[in-house]
C-alpha cells in the first residue's frame, strides 16, 4: 500500500497498531482518541454494512477514503438489524441520505437483503473478500493471514490480489458464550470478563512443565499441555470464565498458525468482536515467541469487514 505505515506502539511480543494524531496509512487519516476523520464534505461517501447473526457492523469510506465514526447494532433479525444501524449511523454522525453514494454489504445475513437501501444502489460482497480488504487497509500489510473471529472464525489469505479462504473454525464468540451459558449460566460477555479478571489458568490448564520434568522440544514448561486438564468438579466460576476465554483464543490462534504452513506467511491480523479481549494481548505473544510469527490487531479491527465491504468498490 501507498503511503506511511501508522505509528505503533510494542507490547510485549504483540503489535497492537495505534493511530498517531494526523497519521497516514495509504489515504486513511486517523486522529488520536477517537481514531477517525469526518470531512468538511462527506459527499459521494460509500456504505460498508457486515450483517452478522449477533450485530450489525456499519462504516462510511469518503471519496478521500477516510473513515467515518463506525457503530454496531444488536437486533433480533438480519434485516431489522440493517435497517437499524443505517439510520442510525445516519443520525449519529449528522449525514444526509443524499451524501450516501451506494451500499456495499456482507456477512451472514447479507443474503436476506433482496432490495436496495432505501433507494441506494446496493451490491453484497463476498466476505472473504471483504476480510482481505479491511484488514490490509487497516494494518497497513500487503502478505498476511487475516483471522476473523466472530461467532465462527475464518481464515483468509492476503497476497497482495490474492484473497482466498484458507479455511475455518466452527469455534469463536459463539462458542465462548454458548459455554459460558452452560457453565456459568451467563452468557453476558461483560460479566464473563469481569469473572475472567479474577481466574487463575493454574486451576484450569495443565502446563508442560506438569507433565514433563524435562525440556520438551522449543516449548516453554509454562506452555499449555492439556486446555481444562487441571479443571475439578467444584472449580471456581472465575478459573472456568478465564479458561474458557483461553481456550477459545489458544485454538484459533494455534489453528491460524497450522493453516498458514507452506505459504511462507507468518504475519497474522486478528479482527472482529474477539480481537477486543484484553486475553489476546496476554495470549498472542505467548504463541509468537513459541513459533516465530508476529499477531498483529489493527486499529478498527472490531470493523474491518464492514470497512473492506466500502473498499470492495473502488477494487472492481
Amino acid at each position: 500500500m501507498a503511503g506511511r505505515s501508522i505509528a505503533c506502539k510494542m507490547r510485549i511480543g504483540i503489535t497492537i497498531l495505534y493511530p498517531l494524531e494526523l497519521a497516514e496509512n495509504g489515504g486513511l487519516h486517523y486522529l488520536c482518541n477517537s481514531n477517525y476523520v469526518l470531512n468538511q464534505t462527506l459527499s459521494n461517501m460509500v456504505i460498508g454494512i457486515d450483517v452478522g447473526i449477533s450485530t450489525t457492523k456499519i462504516v462510511g469510506i469518503t471519496g478521500e477514503r477516510d473513515i467515518v465514526r463506525p457503530l454496531r447494532i444488536k437486533a433480533d433479525d438480519p434485516v431489522t438489524s440493517l435497517y437499524g444501524a443505517f439510520g442510525k449511523f445516519l443520525h449519529t454522525n449528522g449525514i444526509a441520505l443524499a451524501d450516501v453514494s451506494r451500499v456495499m454489504i456482507t456477512g451472514v445475513g447479507a443474503g436476506y437483503i433482496k432490495d436496495n437501501i432505501y433507494g441506494k444502489p446496493t451490491t453484497i460482497v463476498d466476505e472473504f473478500i471483504a476480510d482481505g480488504l479491511g484488514a490490509r487497509f487497516d494494518a497497513d500489510l500487503e502478505r498476511m493471514i487475516v483471522v476473523s473471529m466472530g461467532t465462527g472464525t475464518s481464515i483468509v489469505l492476503c497476497d497482495g490480489k490474492d484473497i482466498r479462504r484458507l479455511g475455518g473454525l466452527a469455534l469463536g464468540g459463539g462458542t465462548l458464550v454458548g459455554l459460558a451459558r452452560i457453565m456459568l449460566k451467563t452468557s453476558d460477555i461483560r460479566q464473563i470478563l469481569e469473572l475472567a479478571r479474577h481466574g487463575d489458568l493454574a486451576n484450569i490448564d495443565v502446563t508442560v512443565g506438569e507433565i514433563s520434568p524435562l525440556p520438551v522440544s522449543r516449548l516453554a514448561p509454562t506452555a499449555t499441555a492439556s486446555l481444562f486438564g487441571n479443571a475439578t468438579a467444584d472449580a471456581k466460576p472465575e478459573d472456568i470464565a478465564l479458561g474458557l476465554i483461553w481456550t477459545v483464543l489458544q485454538t484459533i490462534g494455534s489453528a491460524t498458525i497450522l493453516s498458514s504452513l507452506g505459504t511462507g506467511i507468518a504475519d497474522y491480523v486478528m479482527i472482529g468482536n474477539l480481537s477486543l479481549l484484553p486475553q489476546c494481548k496476554q495470549l498472542f505473544p505467548i504463541l509468537e515467541k513459541m513459533f516465530d510469527v508476529r499477531f498483529f490487531i489493527p486499529p478498527h479491527s472490531e470493523f474491518a469487514t464492514a470497512i473492506g465491504a466500502a473498499l470492495s468498490f473502488n477494487e472492481r
